[in-house]
């Protein structure tokens, strides 16, 4: 993987859900490697526990489980998460086994044994899926998410910080809907507590970026793409 590719990886989170403690002790501490903010489960229900309360961007998990298995996890997350990537371990090559969760959008089956190969396969499936792309913001504003780069009508260049960036990522996926002020703590504060003062300033700062505004603010409410 290039070496940008794993600096975007390293403020993505993701779960790894496997019952036996060897072979995710080794998921865990590769996955380390890749990402800053890891978090491990045993079992279905105690991965479903971690993934109300920390909403990872990425599950990883085992099938066969105790207390829940890994096509209930999956059933549970889908129900009203359809961007969360999830990747399968599988033992089986079961074509029916595999259909149903197809048929519940799993992102990615990884057969046993994990090794580094299959697990960037996985890994490079989510950056072409979340960065390898340009998205237009406005007919004369394009977003180089990789890049982290503004392109203002095909030749002047703004450079963004990963913040900005994220927002207006958030804002792009989000077009039709407001984005509230829950959405943008979780998703650009993270772990950290997000202050009025601290989110004025930060739209204040990329509004003044911006060759054209195209952030609507929705009082009480939260923000969207100006259309």
């Amino acid at each position: 993987m290039q070496e940008e590719l794993i600096k975007e990886l390293k403020d993505i989170s993701i779960l790894c859900v496997e019952d036996e403690d060897g072979i995710r002790e080794f998921v865990v501490n590769t996955l380390k490697y890749y990402f800053k903010e890891v978090y491990e489960a045993k079992n279905g229900q105690e991965a479903l526990e971690l993934y109300e309360y920390y909403k990872p961007k990425i599950v990883l998990s085992d099938i066969q489980m105790p207390n829940m298995d890994g096509i209930d996890l999956v059933k549970k997350i889908r129900k009203n998460d359809s961007e969360t990537m999830i990747i399968m371990l599988t033992a089986y090559s079961n074509e029916e086994y595999l259909m149903e969760l197809i048929n519940l959008n799993v992102d990615h089956f990884i057969l046993k044994p994990l090794n580094s190969k299959k697990l960037n396969e996985a890994l490079q499936k989510y950056i072409d899926k979340n960065f390898s792309e340009e998205i237009y913001l406005h007919v004369d504003l394009k977003l180089d998410i990789l890049k982290r780069e503004l392109i203002y009508k095909n030749d002047e260049i703004i450079t963004l910080r990963k913040r900005e960036k994220d927002f207006l990522y958030l804002l792009y996926k989000n077009k039709d809907s407001i984005v509230n002020y829950n959405q943008i703590e979780i998703e650009l504060w993270q772990d950290k507590f997000m202050t009025d003062h601290a989110l004025k300033s930060f739209i204040k700062e990329l509004r003044h970026k911006l060759p054209i505004n195209i952030i609507k603010n929705v009082p009480q409410e939260g923000y969207k793409l100006e259309k």
